[in-house]
């Protein structure tokens, strides 16, 4: 009767012990799934960061909106065929008979905007220009750096090396900046009519090459009376058709 009891205790034991066992199997397998659940969206949204990071940035770079220096030099809604050389790009052909006309077809660059004679935009047109080289033009249609070292008062006329711009609204073929020899011609802005004056009237005493700049020569006209008059009679002949002029080498105004 003992033994009977022991085994059905034992049976009932075995039976927690089953319960409990099953139960701890289920709390572990619930918790496994809400943790899965849980780092599921985490690990998509990191995916997504990671995704984004790497392979495309996640702003866009702004598109470049930087406008041409050239455009500045062109007239907004001008007509095409009077825009400036450096808003329109042409074809020139080279093969024309210098001194002609010639015709050439010309494209506005980006951002020109211009019209034609019914003031319809437009940006294929042709313009019409003498067939010449740009150095070939006459000295009124281009602008050159002047030099205030070189002689203007002298025997042979001295030249000097100057760089030449072509204006705006000239058209020609070839380099439109271009090197030149031209004479020197600059002034230091003394008159012609004030040292003439000067060594009519006072020119015993050296007044005019003082005005000049010629300090030696004014010194020696000063102490000498004007070479007893000789001298002063020479510098008039001379200042009056232009021999002497000042001493800086530049022209009379």
């Amino acid at each position: 009767m003992a033994a009977l009891l022991g085994l059905r205790a034992l049976r009932r034991l075995c039976s927690v012990a089953l319960f409990l066992s099953q139960l701890y199997v289920l709390s572990g397998r619930a918790g496994s799934l809400m943790t899965t659940k849980h780092s599921q969206p985490q690990s998509t949204f990191a995916k997504s960061l990671t995704s984004t990071s790497t392979n495309t940035p996640y702003f866009k770079a702004a598109e470049s909106t930087e406008i041409p220096s050239y455009v500045t030099k062109c007239p907004s809604n001008g007509l095409c065929s009077r825009l400036p050389p450096d808003c329109m790009t042409c074809n020139t052909n080279y093969s024309c008979i210098y001194g002609n006309p010639a015709t050439f077809d010309c494209r506005v660059k980006p951002h020109v905007h211009c019209v034609d004679q019914n003031n319809h935009e437009q940006e294929n047109f042709t313009i019409n220009m003498t067939c010449q080289f740009c150095w070939q033009l006459a000295t009124t249609d281009y602008v050159c750096t002047n030099s205030t070292n070189c002689m203007t008062v002298s025997c042979p006329r001295q030249r000097y090396n100057a760089t030449c711009t072509v204006r705006d609204h000239i058209h020609c073929l070839g380099n439109r900046v271009f090197p030149k020899m031209l004479y020197c011609n600059w002034t230091g802005g003394y008159k012609w009519s004030t040292a003439l004056a000067l060594s009519i009237t006072l020119g015993g005493f050296g007044a005019d090459r003082f005005y000049l700049g010629q300090w030696r020569e004014g010194l020696g006209k000063l102490f000498s009376f004007g070479g007893l008059g000789i001298w002063t009679l020479i510098d008039v002949l001379l200042i009056g058709v232009g021999y002497v002029g000042p001493a800086d080498g530049s022209l009379y105004i």
